[in-house]
């Protein structure tokens, strides 16, 4: 197969979506962006005319995902790569945040990237190739107060990436699960959703997160560009990762969540083999 391919990504009006399509343009890749205006539409196509195209859907529009995926297959060719990239997080004590939120949150990260995948698999399962990327977060391996819808969402990509991998290996298909860290994007400024506060109880634990988070928004230490850049090169690879990590963050807070893991399951080990049958 050519070097030159086909990325189909989720939301590339902004963040990692919008940098991932940059960087891919500028090595000759053919890249479909969603959008969610005609304005953005527009703006997308004019980064490079003929290689930058858009498509006008809302991931959590589930009935319109099937017809754009086919209408992308049939009138511009085969999708290479997908990636879903199209998220937000939400920002809130659980205890603070409705259902209706949480059924947002999921409908987006999770079943919104689901359906992407659902539409797409059957014409890569035909070819027998195909590249799978799911944006998740290292809030998919690691937790913290006040994003707990985010980081259920994310553990549930990063589940389900996981286990479709697994799936689609005899296809030649590969399904990766980047989880960057703390990057530049719009992720805790614009595009976050956060629930209003009503419990005093949470103050001394949650108000000084989320003013260090709107503080440092714009100001953290990953540079989207950089990211695009590392996601092209599993792209390229032959034997892409099933995880990838972004960020050096990211990649000292996992590693300390997997050193207490492995603490903790010693420490109750014999607890936990003691409910072996005889």
């Amino acid at each position: 197969m050519s070097s030159t391919k086909t990325l189909f990504i989720t939301g590339v009006s902004s963040g990692f979506g919008r940098a991932l399509a940059q960087q891919a343009l500028s090595q000759g890749h053919r890249v479909i962006g969603t959008v969610r205006n005609q304005e953005a539409k527009q703006a997308f196509e004019a980064l490079k005319p003929g290689y930058a195209s858009a498509c006008l859907l809302d991931v959590t529009d589930f009935s319109a995902i099937e017809d754009c995926i086919n209408a992308v297959e049939s009138h511009q060719g085969a999708i290479d790569v997908l990636v879903n990239n199209a998220g937000y997080g939400h920002e809130g004590v659980m205890e603070e945040s409705s259902l209706e939120e949480m059924r947002r949150q999921f409908d987006v990260n999770v079943f919104g990237a689901v359906a992407v995948i659902k539409a797409v698999l059957p014409y890569m399962r035909q070819r027998r190739r195909g590249h799978i990327i799911n944006i998740t977060s290292m809030g998919g391996f690691i937790t913290m107060p006040g994003i707990t819808y985010y980081c259920g969402s994310k553990f549930a990509l990063e589940g389900i990436s996981e286990a479709l991998g697994k799936e689609l290996q005899p296809f030649g298909i590969f399904v990766t699960a980047v989880a960057p860290g703390s990057f530049r994007t719009d992720w805790a400024g614009r595009s976050m959703v956060r629930s209003a506060r009503s419990i005093p109880d949470y103050d001394t634990l949650f108000d000084p997160i989320r003013q260090a988070r709107v503080e440092k928004s714009g100001k953290q230490l990953g540079d989207p560009q950089k990211a695009a850049q590392a996601m092209l090169a599993i792209i390229a690879s032959d034997n892409p990762p099933s995880h990838l990590l972004l960020g050096s963050d990211a990649l000292t807070l996992v590693r300390n969540k997997l050193a207490t893991l492995h603490e903790e399951m010693d420490r109750w080990e014999e607890l936990t083999r003691s409910t072996d049958g005889e």
